[in-house]
C-alpha cells in the first residue's frame, strides 16, 4: 500500500475538497464546505501504517467510525492517527460553512525526514510501532497561519502543488518539533487579546462580505491599531485583509455555482456585485475560467 492508495469519495455531486497532490510519501487535501442544509459526508479509505492528520480550521468535523464510535473536532483542533494492524474506512462529515485540511504521509517518508532525529518518532520506536495511536490535539498558532494560507493564496496551479507541499512540511516540523510551540513571528502576536481581536476582524469581514468595512473602520470595530491589524492579520492568515475577503467571496461564488442554483448575475448580486462584469473578472483572475463557462463545465 502506498499514499496513492488513500481515497477520499464525495457522497454528493458537489465539489467540496480539493486533492491539492500525492507524491513520494506525501498527499494533501484541503475542504471548504458550502453552506446549506445538507450535511456532506466524506468517505475515508486509508490503508493501514498510513500516517493521518486532520484539521479542524472552521466549523466542526465529525467523524463516524462506526454506529458505536464517533468523534468530532472542534475549530481550532485536530486529530493525528495512526494503525498499522488495519485499513481504516469512515466517514468525515465536515460541518456545513467549515474549513478542513486532510494530510497523510507513510512511515517511510517519515523517516527519511527525520532521519538525524529517530526519537522524535516515538510512536514508532520499539513496541509502539505495533500500537494504533489516536491523539487529539489544539493547533497551534503557527499551524493554523499554514493551513489558512493554503486557502487564501492565489497561484497558478503549478506553484500551488509547490506551495502546498511546503506548507505540508511546515505543519510536521511544528507538529514533531519536541520544542515549545507558538512561538509567534510578529512580537504582538504573543498576547492573546491581540490574536482575539484579529479573529474577530476576520469574522467581521465574512458576516459584512457584500460590504466589508475599511481598514479604518474594521480596526476601530475591534479595538486594534490599524498597524496591527494589517501586520498580523498578514501573519495568522497568510493574505491582506483585502485579498482575503476577495478570496473568501470567490470561495463562495465557487460553491454557490457548484449547487447549480444560482445564475451568474445572481450570484454577483449575492456577493455585493453592483455590476456582474465586476464579479467575472474577478473570478477568471483567480480561477483562470469565467464563471459561466465553469458552470459549463460541471
Amino acid at each position: 500500500m502506498t499514499i496513492n492508495d488513500i481515497n477520499l469519495i464525495q457522497n454528493t455531486a458537489e465539489r467540496s475538497f480539493v486533492h491539492e497532490f500525492a507524491e513520494n510519501g506525501l498527499s494533501l487535501y484541503t475542504g471548504f464546505e458550502p453552506k446549506s442544509e445538507d450535511l456532506h459526508a466524506v468517505k475515508c479509505e486509508v490503508p493501514s501504517r498510513i500516517i493521518q492528520f486532520y484539521f479542524c480550521l472552521e466549523g466542526h468535523l465529525g467523524f463516524n467510525f462506526s454506529l458505536h464510535y464517533q468523534k468530532q473536532l472542534q475549530s481550532g483542533q485536530y486529530f493525528f492517527m495512526y494503525n498499522p494492524q488495519k485499513d481504516l474506512v469512515f466517514d468525515l462529515i465536515p460541518d456545513t460553512g467549515g474549513k478542513w485540511v486532510a494530510a497523510y504521509t507513510t512511515v517511510d517518508k517519515l523517516h527519511t525526514l527525520f532521519v538525524d532525529e529517530a526519537d522524535v518518532l516515538t510512536f514508532l520506536n520499539g513496541e509502539n510501532a505495533a500500537k494504533p495511536l489516536y491523539d487529539e490535539r489544539e493547533c497551534s498558532s503557527s499551524v493554523k497561519w499554514a493551513l489558512e494560507s493554503l486557502f487564501t493564496t492565489d497561484l497558478s496551479a503549478a506553484s500551488r502543488k509547490i506551495f502546498a507541499k511546503g506548507k505540508l512540511l511546515e505543519v510536521l516540523a511544528l507538529h514533531f518539533d519536541r520544542r515549545s510551540e507558538d512561538t509567534e513571528a510578529c512580537p504582538f502576536l504573543r498576547d492573546e487579546k491581540t490574536r482575539t481581536q484579529i479573529k474577530s476582524a476576520k469574522n467581521v469581514l465574512i458576516e459584512r462580505m457584500t460590504q466589508p468595512p475599511s481598514i479604518a473602520e474594521l480596526a476601530l470595530d475591534v479595538g486594534i491599531s490599524e498597524y496591527k491589524l494589517k501586520s498580523g492579520f498578514k501573519e495568522m492568515y497568510g493574505n491582506t485583509v483585502g485579498g482575503f475577503i476577495l478570496d473568501y467571496k470567490m470561495n463562495s461564488a465557487k460553491s454557490m455555482l457548484d449547487s447549480r442554483n444560482y445564475q451568474v448575475s445572481e450570484v454577483a448580486y449575492a456577493l455585493g456585485y453592483g455590476n456582474p462584469s465586476h464579479f467575472i473578472t474577478a473570478f477568471k483572475k483567480k480561477y483562470q475560467i469565467t464563471p459561466k463557462k465553469y458552470l459549463q463545465q460541471l
